[in-house]
C-alpha cells in the first residue's frame, strides 16, 4: 500500500499507539489501514460415491483440477460465498450443506473453508473459470494434478472419513512449502 484511501497521501508502516503489529498508516490523517485475510469457500460436491471437480481456466494454476471454491465476497455468509462459487465455476446446484474442512494459510494470509454437499441434480457444466467440470470416483482423481495443497488435504480427509460414515469438522493449517537448499 501506497497511498490513503481515505485522503489520497502516502502511507507508512509502523506500529500504532496500542498496537503490537506493523499497520499502513496514514501520517497526514492518522487512519490506520488493517490488512486481514481473505476467505475462500467452496464445496466438496457429491454424487453417490462421486466427487465433483473443476478444471481451472484462469490463473493461478491453469489447466489443474480443483472443488469448485473462490474468495468470499463482502455482504454473504460463507455458506452463500460456497453455493454461489459452486454454481460459477461448475454451474451446479448444491444442498444440505456441512461445514467440513477450516484450513489456514498463514504464509498467503488466507483461510479455505469447504463443505460437503450434495449436488442437486446432474445437471452442471464448466463457468467461465472452468475448463471442464467431471465426477470422479476415489480412484481416478488426478491427484498430481490438483490445483491447491488445501483441495487435495480436503478431499484426502473426505474419503477417509467416508470409509468410516463419521465426517468431524476439521481444521488445521498449511505452512509453506520449503524450498531446496542451495549448495
Amino acid at each position: 500500500m501506497k497511498f490513503c484511501s481515505q485522503c489520497g497521501n502516502p502511507v507508512t508502516q509502523r506500529i500504532p499507539e496500542g498496537d503490537s503489529r506493523l499497520r499502513f498508516v496514514c501520517d497526514s490523517c492518522q487512519t490506520i489501514h488493517y490488512q486481514n485475510p481473505n476467505i475462500v469457500a467452496g464445496c466438496v460436491p457429491t454424487w453417490g460415491t462421486k466427487v465433483l471437480l473443476c478444471r481451472r481456466a484462469i490463473e493461478p494454476r491453469l489447466g489443474y483440477w480443483t472443488l469448485p471454491a473462490g474468495f468470499m465476497e463482502n455482504g454473504e455468509t460463507i455458506e452463500q460465498a460456497a453455493i454461489r462459487e459452486t454454481a460459477e465455476e461448475a454451474c451446479a446446484r448444491v444442498r444440505n450443506l456441512s461445514i467440513y474442512t477450516l484450513i489456514d494459510v498463514p504464509h498467503i494470509s488466507q483461510v479455505h473453508v469447504f463443505f460437503r454437499a450434495e449436488l442437486a441434480d446432474l445437471d452442471f457444466a464448466a463457468g467461465p473459470e472452468s475448463l471442464e467440470v467431471q465426477l470422479f470416483d476415489e480412484e481416478d482423481i488426478p491427484w498430481d494434478e490438483l490445483a491447491f495443497r488445501t483441495v487435495g488435504r480436503t478431499l484426502e480427509c473426505f474419503f477417509a472419513d467416508r470409509r468410516v460414515e463419521v465426517y468431524p469438522v476439521r481444521s488445521e493449517s498449511i505452512p509453506p512449502l520449503t524450498q531446496p537448499a542451495i549448495t
